[in-house]
């Protein structure tokens, strides 16, 4: 099973990233994935599947879930749905960690739950409104949602394995978030150890026990998620794709294409062209 390192940008005009679930129109499915920031994934119609920690959690309309930062976690879309989702870089917490660098919200239900949707709602309808004044509207509503996680959702009873397990997936998206900047190139596992400092057996040791893969798995996903991105969005040609992508040639994409999403990378870009 592939586990990728997301990296996440706020938007522009605010201090988070907040924007519609991609798998809006169904038949989706966002294989295992870790990051930084905290994410708040808000269904307000139709449904989601969540993965986290070895725990499935099915969301309905009107109900949410915190992804904590460097939670391994993937997502099912079978049906289409409303999700709006916040991503919020982790040092926003920074006077509410628990351990350095640490802080861990619950997966649980609570009293506050309702609120919560609320807050979320308004920010993303007064963000699409894009009013005058809309960036303190939003903001405003953001700081209190933040009051909410801190005081009402925070957990202050975790462990130190689970400390332990954070502070290393932080090491490791520090290396992830350079293969994502240079995944076209060549990247050996003993040229990367040697940059940041480790040796090669360690550092397979770590995307083995943490990021429950290996590094040569790791890279391959990298490189076929942007491939099917350039698929979706251009012309170019699936050698050219390929290429532009760290594969050798269209063969060695498709390969790898085709046992990741279940379809050629051809099969892939017709079904797009036809919708």
């Amino acid at each position: 099973m592939e586990f990728v390192h997301e990296l996440v940008l706020p938007n522009d005009d605010l201090p988070f990233k907040m924007f519609l679930f991609e798998g809006k129109d169904g038949n989706y499915i966002r294989e295992k994935h870790w990051h930084r920031s905290v994410e708040i994934f808000a269904v307000f119609e139709g449904s989601l599947e969540f993965y986290i920690n070895g725990e499935d959690t099915h969301l309905e309309a009107g109900e949410f879930v915190i992804v904590n930062s460097n939670e391994v976690h993937s997502i099912a879309a079978t049906r289409p749905n409303r999700t709006v989702v916040l991503q919020i870089p982790l040092h926003i917490f920074e006077n509410y960690f628990t351990e350095e660098n640490f802080i861990c919200f619950t997966h649980n239900a609570c009293v506050q739950d309702e609120k919560i949707m609320e807050l979320v709602g308004q920010m993303f309808e007064t963000y699409t409104a894009r009013e005058s004044g809309y960036e303190l509207k939003v903001q405003g509503d953001f700081f209190f949602l933040l009051y909410l996680m801190v005081t009402k959702y925070r957990r202050l009873d975790v462990s130190e394995e689970l400390v332990r397990k954070g502070k290393n997936l932080n090491k490791l998206s520090i290396i992830t978030t350079y293969i994502k900047d240079n995944y076209t190139k060549e990247l050996t596992l003993e040229s990367l150890a040697e940059r940041f400092g480790y040796s090669p057996a360690y550092l397979s040791r770590m995307f083995q026990k943490y990021a429950m893969t290996n590094y040569k798995a790791y890279l391959q996903s990298v490189r076929v998620e942007y491939a099917c991105k350039e698929l979706a969005n251009t012309d170019h040609s699936i050698g050219e794709i390929a290429l532009n992508n760290g594969f050798p040639d269209g063969r060695a994409l498709a390969r790898a294409f085709k046992k990741r999403y279940g379809m050629l990378p051809s099969e892939y870009k017709k079904t797009k062209n036809s919708t």
